[in-house]
């Protein structure tokens, strides 16, 4: 099988015959084909599949309202008492709520959560994870927050509480593997999903993970899931895919990810990127305390804003609109 991986450009030197990545910001003119059982080779476009060029070049339609022409920040709210990062700092409603409009003002949507998906975390009861969201989601709505907002979860019954709440998009880590119900609740409701790879549980992701070729594992996990959702009735124009950076993975993984990320617009559908504050940014970056890993952050934000990430997924919200407003400056993209 051959998988094709558009090398990104912003550069103002477009050469003709160049084409748009995923109707976005970014351009290419070449792509690298990636073999499981020979060395990549790297292709102008014009030799491509036509329908490998349509589908690499095709605009993305607006997922869960937003455009996917431009780059969007999803704002991250923890209602949790023991996230890696922020754990226990929004769990009170009045907490949650007030950092929820705090972060509207910078973020395109808000992601909120109810059940930490850190390494090492123990399953939420469901009424408690429950308990926890929609009466927030509800509160935002109550009191006039438009914003989108997507409901953090592995579980139809918190998806479906959500969504009656006033949530319009499900982020699922376990891609709907976890749940066999949620590709129904995703499908009846009619709303997008995010499709996450992960391997085994939260408690359990990263006992030694392994794979024969991380970049191909995953683009394979994400390929099968998306095939999946679609069978359950879920439109394709409906999807995004997450790699699951820090989800049952190495530095080594997560780099290796990071470098070749922009493959994952092979599969046709918009992409997210969240790395914010992982551990191996802090490894990387020599910082042990999560919450002052946002310069790395926004660094490994914008490398996939370099490979047409539309969607990134961030803590430090007012600090990645000002890092991203700067770069699509620089590069002379409309923002």
């Amino acid at each position: 099988m051959d998988y094709y991986r558009p090398i990104a450009s912003v550069d103002p030197a477009r050469p003709a015959g160049a084409l748009p990545l995923a109707g976005g910001w970014c351009w290419f003119s070449q792509a690298e084909v990636l073999r499981r059982d020979a060395p990549p080779e790297v292709l102008p476009v014009a030799r491509l599949p036509g329908e490998v060029r349509d589908r690499l070049a095709a605009p993305r339609p607006a997922f869960g309202g937003l455009p996917m022409d431009r780059p969007q920040i999803m704002g991250i709210l923890n209602v949790t008492p023991d996230s890696f990062s922020d754990g226990g700092r929004f769990l009170a409603p009045e907490a949650a709520l007030a950092q929820a409009r705090a972060m509207a003002g910078a973020a395109d949507l808000l992601d909120i959560g109810g059940e930490s998906t850190r390494p090492g975390a123990a399953e939420v009861a469901l009424a408690e994870e429950v308990a926890r969201t929609a009466p927030v989601i509800a509160a935002l709505r109550e009191g006039g927050l438009s914003v989108p907002i997507s409901i953090d979860t592995r579980k139809a019954p918190v998806a479906r509480a959500a969504l009656a709440a006033g949530a319009g998009i499900v982020n699922d880590v376990a891609a709907m593997g976890f749940d066999p119900a949620m590709a129904s609740v995703v499908a009846e409701a009619g709303a997008p999903v995010i499709l996450m790879h992960s391997v085994g549980t939260p408690a359990t992701m990263q006992d030694d993970p392994r794979y024969e070729d991380v970049l191909l594992d995953v683009y394979d996990f994400l390929k099968a899931r998306i095939a999946a959702a679609e069978a359950a009735g879920i439109a394709r124009g409906r999807i995004m895919v997450d790699p699951g950076i820090g989800f049952g993975k190495t530095a080594a993984h997560n780099l290796a990810l990071l470098r070749r990320l922009s493959l994952f617009h092979d599969l046709g559908v918009p992409l997210l990127l969240g790395a914010s504050r992982k551990r191996f940014i802090g490894t990387i970056g020599g910082e042990d305390v999560a919450a002052r890993r946002m310069p790395g952050s926004v660094a490994v934000a914008l490398a996939g804003v370099a490979q047409g990430a539309q969607v990134l997924r961030v803590h430090d919200v007012a600090e990645t609109r000002q890092a991203l407003r700067l770069w699509l400056a620089v590069n002379g993209v409309d923002g």
